[in-house]
Order: C-alpha cells, then structure tokens, then sequence
C-alpha cells in the first residue's frame, strides 16, 4: 500500500458524521466490525482493514497519527512506522503503536500514548527524509534501529528490502553489488559499538542481499544457513529455450541441487500473476519451466512453501524428503 493508498481509505470521525452517521451509529458499526477505530477518532472501513497486508494496516495507522498531530516538535516518523513508509516488510510482527523519535521542541520528554511510542534520541537532520509529506529516518537509520530489536527473521527480511530498494533494477533486473555494500556500510554505521542486539544485527547486516524477492526467500536464506549448508547462490540464471534465461530463487552447490521458495500469492493473488492471467496459466508455465531446468542441469529440485519455513527444522524436513542435505 502506497501513502496515497492510505489516506484514501481512512475517514475521520468528522468525515463519517458529514456524510450522516450519527455518534450512536459509528459505535454500533465499530461493536459490529464493519468499521476498525484505528487511531482517536479515526476509523477504516474493515473490508480494506482485513484485505490489507500488515504492512498496509500499520501505514494507515502512520497516516492516521499524522492527520492529528500538532506542531512543535522535532519529531519523525521511526522503527516501524518509518519502516512502512519505506515499504519495508514486517515479517511475523503487527505493530499496535506508531513510533515517533526525536526531541520535543521544548526539550521535555513527551509521554507516549495508547497508541504512539515515542523515543527521546537525537535524529540528525542527515537521518531525516520526507517521502508524501511524511518526515521519517532515513533508509540506514530506519534499518539500524530495527535490527536491534526485532527477530533474526524480521530483520533479514528487512534488511534484505532495504538492500534491494537501493541495488536492484526491478526493470533491468540488474544488481550493483557496490550499492548494495555501500547501503550496508551506512546502517553498520548508525549501529553503537555494544549494547543490547547489536552483535545479531551487524551478523544479519552481513547477510543482506537484495536479490532475495520476498521475505519467504530471505527466512528460507537464514534458516539454510542454520541448517548447515553453505550460502547459496540467489536469482541463479539457467539458460532456457529459444535464448531466455529462466531464474532459480537458491542455488544450493554444496548440495547439488536448486531450492524455490513458492509464495502462495504467486497463485492466488491476482495482482501479483498480472492482468489476464489465470493461476491455471501460472501452474502449467511453472511446470515447464521446473522440467527445463530437472532436465537440462540433473539437479534434483525441492520447492517448499510457507508451511515449510515457520522454522529451521520444518525446512530442514522438507528437503531432506527430497533427499537433500546439508554436507556432513
């Protein structure tokens, strides 16, 4: 969901009363569940709450914090509020506050609330964007304080985002390995010498790739890792027919084999097959393009899934009934 996106699809209080629904009537809408109340006195339709990703539900609770705040004050949007208006993932977390960081004008710390957490730090105007009118960390700032204090799967997953706003060419498909080094080198600057979560942060800053496509891919990275085998190839190209080349999410040289990490909305999710194409049409070309590659390259071929990858074991289980293993 863009910031656009969410602005259109919260109303205020006022906006719900213009339009004719008295006090008594957006309760009962809220009691039952047709309308979400998702900041103080703002609401979403709950069709567009429950059809949106985490990450949707949390820039429109961003948006709605912004629509009610007052001036004065220094602070900007951070951790995941920033996160989201980066477009950044939050894999296996739903943020219930908006995060603030800054110091208030007055120099006194400002309490946080129900629904807004707010940190009393310095945030140099250097680690300040605006992005639609929204005043966030920058993308290093935003990435350094999330790797802090989030799961070694939230932040790879973010991480790995991050890497790729900045390295990958979604038209192209090209990646710059210096952008990427150069984006990793600014987070691992922003992170203090010691402290609470900052040796598992600089070791998944040093994993970050931004060839990894989703977080399902970056999750089953992390857990190949646990598991024992060596860091696989990303995005390998194997060369097709008629000249193309066909794209494999892991290439597992140590052993043996190719890995994909299949998300369900590749499937099912309309916007993600395209316009006019049917999930038939993405199943059979998916079979032919997996036949190519068993065919052309004798490597055996797991795929796995989201079920697959809730830990390392769980995938660890669902290559080794392909007879894959990590080498002893």
């Amino acid at each position: 969901m863009l910031i656009h996106e969410a602005r259109a699809a919260i109303r205020s209080r006022a906006q719900i009363e213009a339009a004719g629904l008295s006090t008594r009537e957006i309760t009962a809408r809220v009691r039952a569940g047709t309308l979400v109340r998702i900041d103080q006195g703002w609401y979403a339709d709950a069709t567009a709450w429950r059809d949106s990703y985490t990450e949707g539900r949390h820039l429109m609770r961003v948006v709605a914090a912004d629509a009610r705040r007052t001036g004065g004050s220094d602070l900007v949007y951070s951790h995941t509020a920033a996160a989201v208006i980066w477009r950044l993932p939050l894999f296996r977390i739903e943020p219930q506050r908006v995060h603030l960081s800054g110091r208030s004008a007055s120099g006194h710390v400002l309490a946080s609330t129900p629904t807004v957490a707010r940190h009393e730090v310095a945030v140099p105007t250097a680690d300040t964007v605006e992005r639609e009118g929204l005043r966030c960390t920058s993308l290093p700032r935003t990435v350094a304080d999330l790797l802090r204090g989030t799961s070694e799967e939230t932040g790879l997953a973010l991480a790995d985002a991050a890497v790729r706003l900045r390295a990958y060419d979604e038209r192209t498909g090209l990646y710059d390995e210096a952008a990427a080094e150069a984006l990793r080198a600014q987070v691992a600057a922003r992170l203090p010498r010691g402290g609470r979560g900052v040796r598992q942060a600089r070791r998944i800053l040093g994993l970050a790739d931004g060839r990894a496509a989703s977080p399902g891919e970056s999750v089953s990275r992390l857990y190949l890792l646990d598991l024992g085998f060596a860091v696989p190839r990303l995005q390998v190209a194997i060369p097709g027919p008629a000249g193309r080349n066909y794209f494999v999410d892991f290439g597992l040289d140590d052993a043996d084999a190719w890995g994909e990490y299949d998300g369900e909305g590749k499937y099912l999710d309309p916007r993600l097959r395209g316009a006019g194409v049917d999930a038939a049409q993405v199943v059979l070309e998916e079979k032919m393009r997996e036949d190519w590659i068993r065919g052309t390259t004798h490597r055996r071929f797991p795929r796995w899934g989201k079920a697959h990858t809730v830990s390392a074991a769980a995938l660890g289980a669902r290559l080794a009934a392909f007879s894959v293993h990590p080498p002893r």
